[in-house]
């Protein structure tokens, strides 16, 4: 059964819901954990992978398990309100779209590729399972962090309908996909140009963020 909002409520609680979710998506780890420098170095992007370039490894792991978490924590939230299986996705969107336009931060953020994987890690986790794998995959084969970012979220949303057949989570990964892809569009330019950065080959501008 696909519901049209929260269990018992209406539209107006469905958007509180997702607005919550988005609050806690757009919670800036990156930037708590890295400071302000986060923001000067490679892409300036708030993400592991920029923490990385001006701290050591483990806060950069932090930063990278505190954007999935929070991912994770959107959905456990709907679920625990008793939201319906829609305002679920809706409110796990809503963390994705926060962790790249934070309201706090001028709208400034991440690309979204692990808050993505926490929300989808919990709506699908069979499907994410997948993608991650993708990730993987493409990474070790083609040495771009960006590539398999990019193929993994564009793989996600055919994953979770084939593995889960859930319609709400399906148009939230559509939605996840085109964003996340739209966020790497400077690393599209880069890797039409042959200029972008592979793994061992300096830093890499598009690490999961």
């Amino acid at each position: 059964m696909y519901d049209t909002g929260c269990a018992g409520a209406g539209a107006g609680m469905t958007m509180t819901l997702v607005l919550v979710g988005y609050l806690l998506g757009s919670i800036p780890f990156a930037l708590l954990l890295g400071g302000e420098e986060v923001r000067r170095v490679g892409s300036g992007n708030l993400g592991a992978a920029n923490v990385l370039r001006v701290r050591r490894t483990s806060i950069a792991l932090a930063v990278l398990a505190l954007d999935v978490a929070k991912g994770c924590a959107a959905v456990l939230f709907a679920s625990g309100v008793d939201a319906g299986v829609t305002t679920t996705a809706a409110v796990g969107g809503g963390a994705i779209l926060g962790h790249v336009y934070p309201i706090w931060l001028r709208f400034k953020g991440g690309k979204g590729v692990a808050t993505t994987f926490g929300v989808f890690t919990l709506l699908s986790p069979l499907a994410a399972a997948f993608a991650a794998g993708v990730f993987g995959v493409a990474v070790c084969t083609t040495r771009y962090i960006s590539v398999g970012s990019m193929l993994a979220v564009v793989s996600l949303p055919g994953l979770v309908y084939v593995t889960h057949g859930d319609v709400p989570a399906f148009v939230s990964a559509v939605g996840a996909a085109l964003l996340v892809v739209f966020r790497h569009r400077a690393n599209l330019v880069r890797l039409h140009a042959g200029s972008e950065h592979r793994l061992g080959h300096g830093s890499s501008e598009a690490s999961p963020r």
